[in-house]
């Protein structure tokens, strides 16, 4: 049955016959390419992501406050520190 909006109701429409299934052709066919029957499982990157947080070490607190107050100081970037920096990000992109 289609239902178009709240004013328009058709009649009941006529059912379809199950298809008929080649089970024995196409068996043969799949194993033919390659199947072998046994399960797989895809997993998406973005449950693999999830699923490595939870092997993260723990947040160290006091590390972050001492860098949170040197960044407030104005006593966190230096020099070698982004000379450092600079060289890790070129590594990475070359």
């Amino acid at each position: 049955m289609y239902i178009y909006g709240s004013s328009n109701v058709h009649s009941a429409q006529p059912i379809s016959a199950p298809h008929k299934f080649g089970g024995v052709q196409q068996a043969q066919g799949s194993q033919s390419r390659g199947a072998s029957g046994v399960d797989q499982l895809d997993i998406s990157p973005e449950a693999e992501m999830l699923s490595q947080v939870h092997n993260l070490p723990d947040v160290r607190q006091d590390r972050v406050a001492d860098i949170r107050a040197q960044i407030k100081n104005g006593t966190y970037d230096t020099d070698e520190k982004l000379d450092m920096a600079l060289s890790r990000l070129l590594d990475e992109i070359g």
